[in-house]
């Protein structure tokens, strides 16, 4: 039985999914740098928004569909196919959420989904069987599983917000197109034979409307998230981390892991300091701790590196990454939270992705029209300056060290001889 589209139920499909998408991605590279309540609702919401795109897509898509002869859906796969999208889906962002991405958790994660999406798709229609005999063709079902793999695995990468990231709205319009390649690569290979049944006499909505009325409930679930969810922009840019962070609780109740911390220091629970919600800059409440550690992640465990020892910080979208002089440590906090754990006397954000130990500069250099600052280590290891900060940076490294004109020279022998 050939089968055609309702062209406007066709891109409507494709609209859903990207608009889905774009809330759920949203969402999600939020997660890494929320704590609380908050990542638990942030995770939950990425889950249900890429979840209800992703089925609305492939529902709606079936309601395009358009056949010389009655078709009845069943309720019960309809709703499973649902449920199965949404389990996966919440599994898939949670796994790739939980601790640095790296290719193996890429790749089980997306297997997982886009064997989820697979999954749901064919459930879903399984629907159709009290009205048609469905042929599904080997080869169109093998493409539809890779490109429901490479879907997924699309979506998670775009979800951790990692480097390199494109803007969110064209992340979602690529997701969008790629599940919908997805639903209807498997429908090119459908082959339908009706069943000679009567019309059961039932009342009923005509696809197009019952499309419509799914569209206005998904577009309805993913608007009540977004609002419930928004960005506290007051809390984001205070960048305050109180005592009782999440991240640095499950830091200090890790007591197989080894720590790196100062000398003389062993025993001792890792400080990762605190800021102040108080009004008028803090007046009048307990002064501001500064971290004495900041908590790093290698080899599967949870360790401590000393402040003292941390000679830069570079941001990697929602994790940061910091240099000890020797290596560059994977550290699961945010810039922001990293920064207001540091004492500004000591630590200054050179860059909006970049914060340097002001004591541990050894020289300056340039690069075309770019300022850069050299940092001490076993190798070099240069930082990007904003061209606003470079005049207030040299200052402030005069001001700590008494630089003169040799400044650059002597540090950088007396770096070389540690």
């Amino acid at each position: 039985m050939p089968v055609t589209y309702a062209t406007w139920l066709v891109l409507l499909s494709i609209v859903m999914a990207t608009q889905g998408a774009y809330v759920g991605l949203s969402f999600a590279v939020q997660i890494a740098e929320a704590t609380g309540i908050r990542r638990r609702l942030l995770l939950a919401g990425a889950a249900a928004s890429l979840a209800v795109a992703i089925w609305t897509m492939h529902f709606v898509g079936m309601l395009a569909v358009r056949l010389p002869f009655q078709v009845d859906y069943l309720v019960m796969p309809t709703l499973l196919s649902f449920l199965v999208c949404a389990i996966v889906v919440g599994a898939a962002v949670y796994a790739t959420s939980s601790g640095p991405l790296t290719l193996l958790r890429l790749t089980l994660s997306s297997c997982l989904m886009g064997g989820g999406i697979f999954t749901m798709h064919y459930i879903g229609m399984s629907a159709l069987d009290a009205s048609t005999y469905m042929i599904h063709d080997p080869v169109y079902v093998a493409s539809s599983m890779a490109i429901a793999i490479a879907a997924s695995g699309l979506a998670l990468w775009l979800a951790t917000g990692r480097g390199g990231r494109p803007p969110l709205i064209l992340s979602a319009i690529v997701f969008g197109l790629a599940v919908s390649v997805m639903h209807y690569t498997a429908m090119a290979g459908v082959t339908l034979y009706p069943f000679a049944t009567s019309a059961s006499g039932a009342p009923a909505l005509s696809s197009d409307l019952l499309a419509i009325v799914v569209a206005v409930v998904a577009f309805c679930i993913s608007g009540i998230f977004l609002l419930l969810l928004l960005p506290d922009s007051a809390r984001a840019a205070s960048s305050v981390v109180p005592l009782d962070d999440p991240i640095a609780v499950t830091a200090t109740e890790v007591p197989a892991a080894p720590s790196t911390v100062p000398a003389g220091g062993e025993g001792e629970a890792p400080e990762f300091g605190r800021g102040t919600y108080a009004p008028l800059g803090g007046a009048g409440s307990p002064p501001r701790r500064f971290a004495r550690h900041l908590p790093i992640e290698r080899d599967g465990g949870t360790h401590f590196v000393a402040v003292d020892d941390v000679v830069a910080v570079h941001a990697n979208a929602h994790y940061t990454y910091v240099f000890d002089g020797n290596d560059k440590l994977f550290c699961p906090l945010a810039i922001g939270n990293v920064e207001s754990r540091l004492d500004n006397s000591r630590f200054v954000r050179v860059h909006r992705s970049h914060i340097i130990n002001i004591g541990r500069v050894v020289g300056y250099k340039r690069s075309g029209d770019n300022e850069l600052v050299e940092m001490a280590g076993a190798h070099p290891y240069l930082v990007p300056v904003s061209r606003s900060r470079v005049g207030s940076l040299k200052s402030r490294v005069a001001a700590l060290t008494g630089a003169g004109p040799e400044f650059t020279l002597r540090r950088r022998h007396r770096f070389a001889s540690q």
